[in-house]
């Protein structure tokens, strides 16, 4: 059944129409143009779909659009800005710890969901935090070089 839903993505708020079981990934990347999740597999294994939802990490290819109803989302887009990334962002930069860049956005949103509630997290708490998310590109090193160097900031 289709709907005329709003939700808050990255701090603003959209009408979206859409069934309330539409997967939050399609609406965020085919209505609101927000290429910053990714579609992998599509069963929530992967992780390349990760947002926050109410600042929790969640994988959007499962969620569905009517979960976000009243709630917050915020994508890779909004965590920070080309002029001012997040701390999260500007590690993986200096760190090069980017390949082919396909995992990166769920990688990156769930280490911030994490140091956000843990902002000293440990190797094996990260190490377990990003357990789920799949990279074949093996940047690994680079990326739990990123995360540290943000929890240890």
């Amino acid at each position: 059944m289709a709907g005329d839903l709003r939700i808050t993505v990255n701090g603003k708020q959209h009408r979206v129409d859409t069934s309330d079981d539409t997967p939050l990934l399609y609406v965020l990347r085919n209505e609101l143009q927000l290429n910053g999740p990714r579609f992998g597999c599509g069963l929530s294994q992967c992780g390349a779909c990760t947002v926050h939802l109410n600042g929790d990490a969640v994988r959007s290819c499962v969620t569905p659009v009517s979960a976000a109803v009243g709630g917050a989302v915020t994508t890779l887009e909004g965590l920070g800005t080309v002029e001012k990334p997040h701390p999260l962002q500007q590690a993986f930069l200096e760190e090069q710890a980017v390949q082919c860049g396909y995992c990166i956005n769920g990688i990156i949103m769930t280490a911030a969901a994490l140091l956000t509630k843990n902002p000293r997290a440990t190797e094996s708490q990260i190490r377990s935090a990003l357990a789920g998310n799949l990279c074949r590109c093996g940047t690994h090193m680079r990326i739990l070089r990123a995360v540290r160097r943000v929890a240890r900031a």
